[in-house]
């Protein structure tokens, strides 16, 4: 994995990012395609989660989990309920996660996090990450 040449960091809450773990796949934006689709098999992927639970508003700012991207193109599962938003049938990528701990947006230094405003970004769901910024999370969360 240190051969890395592009990482992205996805904003998905925890219990999301725990489904996607327990599932091997990531979906991003309620299953839009666009996001999903600028990977490629072999880029870092970290997730950020902001709160624990969807639509929950106590702040958790945890990294939740890190993988890498282990296919060539996106795929549609099988359509699901998505409650308000009614039936949909999600565009995913696969993701080999790698077994982590959660990481504290405060325990760890990131270029991501330096300039002004920076959380603004992750409202798109998915923003570049830079390589060195995935291997600092990835150091971080795969130490006892």
């Amino acid at each position: 994995m240190n051969d890395l040449h592009r990482a992205w960091l996805g904003v998905v809450s925890a219990d999301h990012a725990q489904r996607a773990v327990s599932g091997g796949f990531i979906q991003l934006n309620h299953g839009k395609r666009y996001g999903v689709a600028r990977l490629r098999r072999g880029d870092g992927f970290a997730i950020y989660s902001p709160t624990e639970r969807y639509r929950e508003k106590q702040p958790l700012r945890a990294f939740t989990a890190l993988g890498v991207v282990a296919d060539d193109a996106p795929y549609q599962a099988e359509p699901m309920a998505m409650g308000d938003r009614g039936t949909i049938q999600p565009w995913r990528r696969r993701i080999e996660f790698l077994p982590v701990h959660r990481a504290m947006l405060r325990d760890v230094e990131l270029e991501l996090t330096r300039g002004a405003n920076w959380g603004y970004q992750l409202r798109r769901g998915l923003v570049p990450l830079e390589v060195a910024d995935f291997q600092a999370l990835r150091d971080l969360m795969t130490t006892a």
